[in-house]
């Protein structure tokens, strides 16, 4: 597909370069509508760089919209495999976990008979 979409860019360029040519040099454009049969050369001959540029255009941007769309089928399904991947990691990671163990018992404070507070009451 990169091949195609470079192959169709320098078609876009080249025809863009002689289009560019044929417009801004009067002496070419008069040279190469002499080519032609008929009254009004000159008119056809744009009318026809005008047909070819539709085409080529057109062939740029069915190109452009198939790549697209290939990539973006492509991105999708890596997606689907980084799910599937995560979806996996986390089940082992579930199995690999042992049963939680029992809560420790608090902390008791003892105090040594002999530094017990007397009782206010007593």
């Amino acid at each position: 597909m990169v091949s195609l979409k470079r192959f169709v860019s320098v078609i876009v360029l080249v025809y863009l370069l002689l289009a560019l040519l044929f417009l801004l040099v009067p002496a070419v454009r008069n040279s190469v509508s002499d080519l032609g049969n008929g009254t009004n050369k000159t008119e056809d001959f744009f009318h026809a760089l005008a047909w070819i540029g539709v085409l080529v255009l057109g062939l740029q941007f069915v190109v452009e919209n198939l790549d697209s769309a290939l990539l973006r089928r492509s991105v999708s399904s890596q997606d689907e495999k980084i799910n599937e991947l995560k979806a996996r990691l986390y089940d082992q990671q579930q199995q690999a976990v042992p049963a939680p163990l029992p809560a420790p018992a608090p902390p008791t404070t003892r105090f040594p008979e002999s530094n017990v507070p007397p009782s206010p009451l007593a």
